[in-house]
């Protein structure tokens, strides 16, 4: 899942962010309030883990932010114990509700018990023309065919074919395939974007100059 993490704990934010991408989550972290509606409002969001003790806007007010327009998976991480909290948080909008300290084991299977419950953005069967990605096995098939396809290559086929016609910037695309530390070589994005057309069709990426890439959407 592509989630949205905002902590403001520096340590605790390290390691949670940390356990998110050995489960296989891309995840963009911030540390305050301020820029969460932002990256919501971008569409690439499937679930969002929330501090409510955040500087700057509360945790609160950002869940009812993201409420008032969305309907996405969120799941409240605080220290904040009492029961008018819990009750408060979860009248709010909240999902799940997850006290400090905590085992990230247990959070990771509350995130995808409420991606499950609300079906997330995630499709398990993506079916387009001759494509087929079947993501509960991680395997692609072209014209039938299976197509064996490395872990970034996967990633950034099935980031494209969830939204299909849909264009994503350079940007981030890289941000998925490479997170934010990672250094990237200049052309490492198109490499993938070149074994993808010569393992499928030359044409089922589309790519806007100056602007980003697309699959193409009626792609026979």
């Amino acid at each position: 899942m592509q989630v949205l993490f905002v902590e403001d704990d520096l340590l605790l934010g390290d390691g949670v962010e940390t356990a998110l991408r050995r489960e296989g989550h891309q995840v963009t972290w911030l540390t305050e309030g301020e820029g969460v509606l932002e990256h919501v409002e971008q569409g690439q969001v499937e679930a969002v883990v929330l501090d409510l003790g955040l500087p700057g806007i509360d945790g609160m007010e950002v869940l009812r932010r993201i409420r008032a327009a969305h309907d996405i998976p969120v799941l409240i991480l605080t220290a904040r114990d009492s029961l008018e909290d819990r009750i408060q948080g979860l009248d709010a909008g909240a999902d799940d509700y997850v006290l400090k300290p905590f085992d990230v084991d247990e959070l990771q299977a509350r995130l995808r018990a409420i991606s499950r419950r609300q079906g997330g953005r995630t499709q398990q069967s993506i079916r387009i023309g001759p494509l087929h990605i079947d993501h509960a096995r991680h395997e692609v098939s072209w014209k039938d065919q299976l197509v064996k396809l490395s872990r970034r290559e996967y990633t950034l086929l099935h980031e494209l074919a969830q939204h299909p016609g849909q264009v994503f910037t350079r940007p981030h695309l890289e941000k998925l395939l490479y997170g934010c530390c990672d250094e990237i070589e200049s052309n490492a994005l198109e490499v993938h974007i070149h074994h993808l057309r010569k393992k499928l069709d030359s044409n089922l990426i589309v790519t806007l100059r100056g602007i980003g890439y697309r699959l193409d959407d009626k792609i026979e």
